[in-house]
């Protein structure tokens, strides 16, 4: 059967009784996984183990855990509280973040992003693995590091964030998965050609590695307000230079260029005018239930393994998350 994720937007509006009551109803409409990200407000583990108590088979994953502001021995004792509270249902998902975001909210360097995941990658790995973890490597040196009895009992899978060519190499050597994000229909060959480089590098099967993306959706009948706040969220990303070379690599540099010279000049409706509705299509989707259906097959036939359906809010967020869940169960 196919599979499906979703994603809840990390809203600090959102009680932790709106959480349970989503994951819920994601888990009796059918999903596979229920992903949170974290960027700002309350940590994405807290929200996590929340919808751990009130559900029983969903998976649910860090969508995704920034590591710059967390040490890896940290980051695994988070991981191990939440296989615990889960049930072993849990998936660690790790992203670097962004540099003005780690230096102006977190205060500290962002410095050589890809030695610092895939150190932490390894030093995870081991430790949820139960190993004493003695390591020296060029941003961590550890001696004596181990969990203990911790351990969590079965594996904690590990996927990243990965928009670039060499964060999606890496996860062809070194990881569980991908949660790719934005996810754009034409960028998906690319994107496995180059998981599989780095799976070949180190003799590993692509098959072993699961291929999941962000899709934002929105549906209904009438989508003007959908597409106007689409508009929005997309056109706010031109701000971010690891987004603004993702969406140019995309073949939507003129789209990005436009939006963020609008940025600049404070100027979020001219900046979001500049999304075109091609760029909308390829990088979400918003229509009907069976529009909706027919491009996330299309996602899937493309190589998006697990297509995680990324409900954006028009109107009152809960509303619209659980119009979403609804509309596209996957029972």
């Amino acid at each position: 059967m196919a599979r499906f994720g979703v994603r809840l937007e990390n809203d600090p509006t959102l009680s932790p009784q709106d959480y349970q009551e989503l994951s819920a109803q994601a888990e009796k409409n059918g999903f596979d996984m229920v992903w949170l990200p974290e960027g700002g407000g309350r940590d994405s583990l807290t929200s996590l183990a929340t919808m751990a108590m009130k559900t029983e088979r969903v998976m649910l994953g860090t969508g995704i855990l920034p590591i710059f502001a967390r040490t890896p021995t940290n980051t695994a004792m988070g991981a191990a509280g939440m296989a615990a509270v889960s049930n072993g249902r849990f998936i660690l998902g790790l992203g670097v973040g962004h540099a003005p975001t780690v230096e102006s909210k977190d205060g500290i360097p962002f410095r050589q992003p890809m030695t610092r995941m895939r150190e932490t990658i390894q030093i995870i790995r081991r430790l949820l693995s139960g190993d004493e973890v003695n390591f020296k490597g060029r941003q961590f040196n550890l001696t004596g590091a181990s969990m203990g009895a911790a351990t969590p009992k079965k594996k904690v899978p590990i996927y990243i964030a990965a928009l670039g060519p060499q964060m999606l190499e890496m996860v062809g050597e070194l990881c569980d998965g991908v949660l790719m994000n934005w996810t754009a229909v034409d960028y998906l060959e690319e994107a496995i050609i180059h998981i599989k480089r780095g799976a070949d590098r180190v003799g590993r099967d692509i098959s072993e590695i699961d291929i999941a993306g962000y899709v934002r959706v929105a549906v209904g009948n009438d989508v003007s307000a959908s597409r106007e706040s689409l508009r929005r969220q997309v056109a706010r990303y031109a701000s971010n230079p690891f987004y603004r070379n993702f969406f140019a690599q995309t073949g939507f540099d003129k789209e990005m260029s436009a939006a963020a010279a609008a940025l600049n000049d404070g100027n979020l409706d001219k900046a979001a005018e500049s999304i075109t509705v091609e760029m909308q299509d390829q990088v979400a989707i918003v229509g009907t239930v069976d529009e909706c259906r027919a491009a996330l097959e299309k996602r899937r036939a493309a190589g998006l393994q697990l297509p995680v359906i990324a409900p954006f809010a028009v109107g009152d967020n809960k509303a619209s998350h659980m119009h979403v869940i609804d509309s596209l169960a996957p029972n």
